[in-house]
């Protein structure tokens, strides 16, 4: 279906067995949900967030559960200058070399853009495009000065890069970015023996939706959306293994590469019509 494109053929199983993985937006949902799907395989965990409280509760769990794994937490707000710098200099002072970064840290805002708050506007461009971007290319950095082993990156991005959505026109478009971006690293690391993988997950039960909703309580259209659910444990399962299998690219679960591949075969002017069919029949509700 063109929904998976490989680096190569064969795969590789060793590459996540005694990592060093930084996971940012490891506070909850997916971000957690790698923490503990890495927790048996990894030798340490780097875990960002803003919320300090559920990261340590979270390195509690995994700790009781995995004696033998380091887990260092660090609340910083990936968003700024100073939240990035904190991170690394973590990751520095714990004598960590990484092998894996996970960028899942995002967020997103529901509602017609013209009414959109200006403030939160700008959080979907700081945390999803610059400091994925930034925490990319310094992980990229140390990956092509340091030594030869395998590394990886994955980037969380989404079902929703594949269209222009109305009433998420800022959150698509910050994600069409993501998947764009990884698929050029893909390219450009790979003399560096760094695999790349860009996630594009659709409706997942996280707290995505909760903080995705404006103030006043107003929604976007997400008609539909049931069918492509699937659970976060799934989402991460595949993408790991997606991972060691070479791909660049990853639709978790068979609806939503089956979404993904009519949304990126439909003739561009088709799809325009049905957004606009759609978000018509939304308003007259």
């Amino acid at each position: 279906m063109g929904t998976t494109n490989s680096n190569s053929s064969v795969g590789n199983t060793a590459l996540l067995s005694g990592c060093h993985a930084i996971i940012t937006g490891a506070s909850s949902g997916l971000g957690a949900e790698f923490a503990r799907q890495l927790a048996p395989r990894a030798a340490s965990l780097v875990l960002a967030a803003r919320n300090g409280e559920l990261l340590e509760a979270l390195a509690t769990r995994l700790r009781d559960s995995h004696p033998a794994l380091r887990v260092v937490v660090i609340a910083c707000d990936l968003a700024t200058a100073d939240g990035r710098a904190a991170l690394w200099n973590t990751v520095d002072d714990s004598g960590l070399d990484p092998t894996l970064l996970v960028n899942n840290a995002g967020l997103g805002d529901y509602g017609e853009f013209v009414e959109a708050d200006s403030t939160r506007l700008r959080a979907q461009i700081d945390v999803n495009v610059m400091a994925l971007t930034l925490l990319a290319h310094e992980y990229a950095r140390r990956a092509h000065n340091g030594k030869a082993y395998p590394r990886a990156m994955i980037n969380i991005s989404s079902l929703a890069a594949s269209l222009p959505i109305p009433d998420l026109a800022v959150y698509a478009a910050t994600k069409a970015y993501v998947t764009s971006l990884s698929e050029a690293l893909a390219i450009e690391l790979r003399p560096d023996n760094v695999r790349v993988l860009a996630v594009c997950p659709g409706p997942t039960p996280t707290n995505f939706s909760k903080t995705a909703r404006r103030e006043d309580g107003r929604d976007t259209d997400r008609s539909g959306q049931d069918w492509l659910r699937i659970p976060s444990q799934e989402v991460v399962a595949t993408s790991l293994a997606a991972l060691e299998h070479g791909s660049v690219r990853h639709f978790p679960g068979w609806k939503v590469r089956l979404a993904a591949f009519i949304f990126e075969s439909m003739p561009r002017f088709i799809t325009r019509c049905v957004l606009q069919l759609r978000r018509q029949k939304s308003i007259q509700k």
